[in-house]
């Protein structure tokens, strides 16, 4: 036949999807634990809806800026799904799907969305910037703000509070997020000095 009259071959891997590597599962599994450690870690209780500070947040946001979203949203989903379980990864030891409905039901459901947005703006934003904190500083700020929006609105339902009241609560936990996002990006940043193909992009 012809090589002008065959027929195109069909390149089916071309429009596979990518598979997680090893690499990609171990790393989801070890950010995983990451988060479930840090949900022990300082779980203070604060303010008048009983919210407990934990070093959560800081995790979420390194796995966001670290792993970028698909592979952070992996992990933060297999989080919850321990926990669903029954393991008590969540904040002060608890476990299964009462975490979802209590008062910080808010702030947990909303981890996943602000890993995906710190992920997604490290490595589709900042491409030239994963190894500058001050960077991956604003894309943890901003993660920070999707998850205290989530927030508001579990205590605002939940608890059955005005918007005023819920925002006033919440407002107890800005300083000590900043800080942990602060920490987050500074240590996000050396990850990528390190391993700075660590969120290139892959076919």
């Amino acid at each position: 036949m012809n090589a002008a009259t065959a027929e195109p071959s069909t390149d089916v891997t071309a429009h596979r999807p990518r598979r997680l590597s090893t690499t990609d599962l171990a790393l989801v599994a070890s950010f995983t634990a990451l988060i479930a450690v840090c949900s022990y870690a300082a779980a203070i209780p604060v303010g008048g809806a009983g919210v407990p500070i934990t070093l959560q947040t800081f995790a979420v946001l390194l796995t966001g800026l670290v792993l970028g979203p698909w592979r952070a949203l992996l992990a933060v989903g297999l989080y919850f799904l321990i926990g669903l379980a029954g393991l008590p990864v969540f904040a002060e030891h608890s476990s299964g799907a009462s975490a979802f409905t209590g008062a910080s039901a808010g702030y947990l459901y909303s981890f996943a969305l602000a890993a995906v947005v710190a992920g997604a703006l490290a490595q589709y934003v900042l491409p030239r910037q994963r190894t500058r904190a001050v960077f991956l500083f604003i894309a943890a700020l901003v993660a920070t703000v999707v998850n205290h929006l989530g927030g508001i609105v579990g205590l605002r339902i939940v608890l059955d509070l005005s918007w005023h009241k819920a925002a006033s609560i919440d407002a107890a936990y800005w300083v000590g997020d900043i800080v942990k996002a602060a920490v987050a990006a500074i240590v996000a940043a050396e990850v990528h000095r390190a391993f700075p193909a660590l969120l290139a992009r892959r076919g």
